[in-house]
């Protein structure tokens, strides 16, 4: 059997998805297995996951974790990072806040909490493997994963990853890997990565007119 394009797939058919991707994504928000099946210390707070999947968006922005803003608020980056992020990807809140063009899967989605300096905590361990690949199968849409940060690519390039700055060095290589959705390493853009940016002035140089590009086309097809 020829498999149909989710692009053109009957209505009925993306119905379908659609609600099994909502019938997921709310047990994901209803989640607390960082505080009832901890694998480690449980979360310090209450559960707030927060999570923008689609069944229609070609882009997936594969973040880190929310801060402790987007715990307050439930949007994602909805900080400076975020303004950073859609200065990188050449698009304004309107376009990246619509669910329709672009998802967003944080690696872990609560707020983990902070260490003793007031530096965010990793992702919670419990949230991708219980979670991810589920969500991602019911989005076979996508066509780019932007993943922002070493946990997030970890996941989307599984043994090529090997530390952050390798693997966002050797973007040109992972970008024509015939994979798909196609994969691209970008550093985190909050400002704690301001000296990486003037460490590696290549990153916005070479980097960044690809992903606008690559970003713009993805949006008008």
């Amino acid at each position: 059997m020829v498999a149909i394009p989710f692009a053109v797939q009957p209505r009925r058919a993306m119905h379908q998805t659609d609600d099994r991707l909502a019938t997921l994504a709310a047990s994901v928000r209803a989640c607390r297995i960082c505080l009832d099946r901890p694998l480690k210390a449980p979360l310090p707070h209450q559960p707030r996951p927060v999570l923008r999947p689609s069944a229609t968006a070609k882009i997936l922005i594969a973040g880190q974790a929310p801060g402790t803003k987007v715990h307050l608020s439930g949007v994602p980056f909805t900080d400076p990072s975020g303004d950073r992020l859609r200065s990188w990807l050449g698009i304004g809140p309107e376009i990246f806040y619509d669910d329709a063009r672009v998802a967003i899967l944080p690696m872990g989605f609560c707020f983990p909490g902070q260490d003793a300096k007031g530096s965010d905590l990793p992702p919670r361990p419990e949230c991708a493997p219980a979670w991810r690949a589920s969500l991602l199968e019911l989005m076979p849409q996508i066509e780019l994963v932007v993943a922002i940060g070493l946990y997030a690519q970890r996941w989307h390039l599984g043994s090529e990853f090997r530390d952050l700055t390798s693997s966002v060095a050797d973007w040109r290589r992972i970008w024509a890997d015939p994979r798909r959705p196609r994969v691209l390493p970008l550093p985190h853009p909050s400002w704690r990565n301001t000296g990486w940016l003037k460490r590696h002035p290549w990153f916005e140089a070479d980097v960044l007119p690809v992903l606008r590009n690559e970003v713009a086309q993805l949006l008008q097809d």
